[in-house]
């Protein structure tokens, strides 16, 4: 017999869900803020800078694939540093990192701040006028960015987070709001040719110098990409698949920013903008900078409109092209871009200051893990305060500088690490190698050190921040880190004790309830025993998105606990059997994949009977699962276990019926070989009261048919009643086991299991197996074809 153990992480994101945290992370918050801004300083030479940007971020991102396709371990950049530079450097590059994120959470609270006051000023004006005169513009803003950024400090906190679905629905909707924006732009521009050609005339009206600084401000747009190496112990493939979502996430959110700036200046006319900023209250002349007179000479061109308004500009921009409708749209999407990039960023902040306090080159206690909520509550409310201290302390223009220093320094010390790791042949393992090695990493060194110290001249405060932070890092280091960090040796990803022998049939049984768990291995081995087979018996440790799924193997040893019953069970009957250990975000889908990976015939899933809430048919795992089942599916609701001496089936036929007479005569056969007495199997059928002859004499056929292919011996019952559940549940509570199944189904139609299996499963006295086929419309076929249905 073969008893293993195998700890996994679950790899559950493949190229498109990987490629939509990059690009769920750049189109967000950086070009609805920041298109304002970015023109003010550089006026239609901001797309230069936007086409600049991109091409210094690919560089950086050269270096991020190599080594991620390398190093597909949790951390990043951090990760990568800290092991191509173990003492100052690689502590720096985590204390910037984290730094850097917190940054960008503040001025994506800070743009979330100016948008709702925007939709206050645009749907409830008298609300708005009330509290401006209350609190004033500034701070009515600061207060709505306070308050989002608690939002999704206590969400990350409590550890809730928006699925891997939700969030690439966010990043389509966002792309196409921005799509809308852009086609709406075009279709202007075509109607006015000569507005495009008059808006970018002057194209560099503020110099190469204005080109410069708005690179620097608006770099921290091009962020994001990196966020896909964070999670690359979760991607499928991930030497493969990290290099390409990379590349593909930068050249969507490239193309999708050169549109919107393209539009933002061509297609806005500054005659009639005179009328839109007429319209608006004197207060809000203008939301985010000074209030201005109408006859300001500064508005004289679109960029210079549009630059004024600074973090809402492209609002203003909207308003000049788009009809009403689409211009909540875009108030709307500069709501939810902020509100996604804030929650990602604050999860990725939290994530580097937990791994530094883990790592013991911060404080242990930022490395605290809540015993309950499986988060790191601690390194949370630590980004927290000092995201809310940036949020009420400097005005956005310091806050998108000061992150944008941060990332240039992080970015040019990735570079570095490629060019060591390089060399140590670190990299040997890497399916993606950066072409002209090493003067591509040394040009994106130069590149972003240039920049990083450009923003001085452009920004003083951004870097006087920025030194504070890394002085204090410095002085941190010296004082506590030196004497007490230690180097974490980099977990393999698959800890595993090789099988030695496989056999042809696979029964599967998660578990998760230790009361469940003997019950579990009782059952799956006697289904396993009669087919030949294994039992594997799996665990899925579910890690909240606020942890690196490595950090789950803290909570192995309970996994392990939880599996001790079913391996009891198994060796009892001299059953092949070996445990899987899973660290994954969401269950239903490790399972999923494991059924995949592991060539699973038949699941069994133990259910407690009720549900915790009324949307919920069983729980959220069964209820994912049983839809489209990846193999035959077997949830059991379990009582108190009695020798199975009258066995129910309780069926119309159907597609599933099949698997639901076969377990019966496995758990017959099993009792009489292990007992010498036989069991009396019951097949029932409940028809109407106005079912006539001919109706009961073709179903006794189709029974009888049924029961000679898959439960030969069985005793037919036909039985007429005006109320189905209530003649099953009385002929269940007099067996000792019920087997039921879902019902027939359109070929179409996918559902669980019906109102009555799960009614019956509540309600009755006797432990109810509820049955689906993988394969319904084959095994249909097969009964009407007499064929005996056989193990895959």
């Amino acid at each position: 017999m073969s008893d293993t153990e195998q700890v996994t992480l679950a790899r559950t994101l493949g190229f498109f869900d990987a490629t939509m945290i990059g690009v769920g992370a750049m189109i967000g918050a950086g070009i609805f803020v920041l298109t304002g801004l970015a023109l003010g300083e550089a006026g239609p030479g901001a797309l230069l800078a936007f086409a600049l940007n991109g091409f210094v971020t690919l560089i950086t991102a050269q270096a991020y694939a190599e080594l991620a396709s390398a190093i597909p371990e949790a951390g990043g950049g951090y990760a990568f540093a800290k092991q191509a530079f173990p003492g100052i450097m690689g502590f720096l590059s985590g204390w910037m990192l984290w730094f850097a994120y917190t940054v960008a959470c503040a001025l994506y609270a800070v743009g979330f701040g100016g948008y709702f006051v925007e939709l206050l000023h645009s749907y409830l004006p008298a609300l708005s006028h009330f509290l401006i005169e209350l609190l004033g513009l500034t701070g009515i803003s600061a207060i709505f960015a306070t308050l989002i950024s608690i939002f999704f400090i206590s969400l990350n906190y409590f550890g809730a987070n928006v699925t891997g679905k939700a969030e690439n629905v966010l990043t389509v909707s966002k792309i196409t709001i921005l799509g809308l924006f852009s086609a709406f732009g075009v279709v202007a521009i075509f109607r006015d040719p000569g507005l495009p050609l008059a808006n970018f005339r002057n194209f560099l009206p503020l110099g190469l110098g204005g080109v410069l600084s708005a690179m620097g401000l608006t770099f921290i747009a091009f962020e994001g990409y990196d966020l896909i190496a964070t999670v690359s112990e979760e991607v499928k493939d991930p030497t493969r698949n990290i290099p390409r979502a990379m590349f593909a996430s930068l050249a969507i959110a490239i193309t999708v920013y050169l549109l919107v700036i393209i539009v933002s200046v061509g297609a806005v006319d500054p005659v009639s903008f005179g009328d839109i900023y007429n319209k608006l209250p004197a207060e809000t002349h203008i939301i985010g900078a000074q209030v201005l007179d109408p006859n300001d000479p500064r508005i004289n061109t679109a960029w210079e409109i549009i630059g004024l308004f600074k973090e809402t500009g492209i609002v203003r921009a909207a308003e000049n092209f788009m009809p009403a409708a689409g211009v909540f749209l875009i108030v709307f999407g500069g709501l939810l871009s902020t509100m996604s990039a804030l929650n990602a960023t604050v999860m990725a902040s939290s994530r580097v200051a937990f791994s530094m306090g883990r790592e013991k080159m911060l404080p242990e206690v930022l490395s605290s893990i809540h015993p309950q909520r499986r988060t790191p509550y601690i390194a949370v409310l630590a980004t927290g305060l000092i995201i809310i201290a940036m949020t009420l302390i400097l005005p956005v223009e310091v806050v998108g500088s000061a992150a944008s220093v941060l990332f240039l320094l992080s970015f040019a010390l990735v570079n570095g690490a490629l060019i060591v790791l390089r060399r140590r042949a670190l990299t040997s393992a890497a399916e993606y190698k950066v072409p002209f090695f090493p003067w591509l990493p040394v040009l994106g060194i130069i590149i972003n050190l240039g920049l990083a110290a450009y923003q001085f001249s452009y920004q003083p405060r951004a870097w006087t921040v920025s030194l504070l932070w890394i002085a204090a890092g410095a002085v941190i280091y010296f004082s506590y880190t030196k004497s007490r960090a230690r180097v974490r040796e980099v977990a393999p990803v698959l800890l595993e004790e090789h099988i030695t022998q496989r056999l042809d049939y696979t029964v599967l049984a998660p578990v998760n309830n230790p009361k469940q768990a003997h019950l579990l291995g009782l059952l799956g081995s006697i289904l396993a025993a009669a087919r030949g087979g294994e039992l594997l018996a799996l665990n899925v440790i579910q890690v909240p998105a606020q942890l690196s799924l490595s950090e789950g193997e803290r909570y192995l040893s309970q996994g392990r606990a939880l599996m001790q019953g079913v391996i009891e069970e198994a060796k009892k009957r001299s059953v092949p059997v070996h445990t899987l250990l899973r660290l994954g975000r969401n269950v239903a889908k490790v399972i999923q994949l494991t059924v995949k990976e592991e060539e699973v015939d038949l699941m069994v899933l133990g259910w407690p009977g009720y549900s915790l809430s009324e949307e919920i048919n069983f729980n959220s795992v069964i209820d994912v699962i049983g839809i489209r089942p990846p193999c035959d599916l077997a949830v059991v609701r379990f009582r108190e276990r009695k020798p199975p001496e009258k066995i129910l089936v309780a069926t119309k036929g159907g597609p599933h019926a099949a698997l639901a007479l076969d377990l019966a005569q496995i758990q017959a056969d099993v009792y009489q070989r292990t007992t010498g007495k036989s069991s009396q199997i019951t097949i029932l059928t409940v028809l109407k009261p106005d079912a006539n002859g001919l109706e009961f004499q073709r179903t006794q056929i189709h029974l009888e048919k049924l029961a000679q292919n898959y439960c030969s011996g069985a005793q037919i019952r036909i039985i007429s009643g005006s109320d189905e559940y209530s003649v099953i549940l009385r002929e269940a509570n007099a067996s000792d086991l019920v087997i039921v199944h879902a019902p027939a189904a359109g070929l179409l139609e996918q559902r669980l299991f019906g109102s009555i299996p799960q009614r019956l499963a509540r309600e009755c006295r006797q432990t109810v197996i509820m049955v689906k086929s993988q394969h319904p419309v084959q095994s249909w076929i097969m009964q009407w074809l007499g064929i005996r249905r056989k193990a895959n």
